[in-house]
């Protein structure tokens, strides 16, 4: 399961970089400030989520069934909250009217937030453990 999270964790982050050089000059030009804001925005996050895919991936503190459950809800998470970031920010290039999948960024940062909440519980759970022995 390591592997897989560290892998999935190095390609999120690769492809932040990609998306955020693509953005800072084939981007600069087409987009609106406030877009290329937004764009950076999914940038931003989606490489937040690859440094935490890779630190669930190393850490011994969490046992294997919490590191896939914050694995899915993570990827899950960065898909729909940085992908759908890039598809609203850019709409005006786009043939396509992606303001309908609009809904799916506040469901992605939800997966997101119970990531980092399924980890708070598993860390400070064990310590609540220690302190009544």
């Amino acid at each position: 399961m390591e592997k897989k999270i560290i892998s999935t964790g190095a390609l999120l982050g690769m492809i932040a970089i990609i998306l955020g050089a693509f953005g800072a000059h084939a981007l600069k030009n087409v987009l609106s400030s406030g877009q290329l804001s937004t764009f950076e925005t999914g940038v931003r996050y989606q490489m937040y989520h690859a440094l935490f895919l890779l630190f669930i991936g190393t850490t011994h503190l969490i046992n294997q069934k919490s590191k896939k459950i914050i694995y899915n809800l993570t990827v899950i998470g960065t898909i729909f909250f940085s992908g759908s970031i890039y598809l609203l920010a850019t709409n005006n290039i786009t043939p396509i009217d992606f303001k309908i999948f609009g809904f799916v960024t506040p469901i992605g940062g939800l997966f997101l937030i119970l990531a980092w909440i399924k980890l708070f519980i598993d860390i400070l759970m064990p310590m609540k453990k220690k302190i009544k022995i």
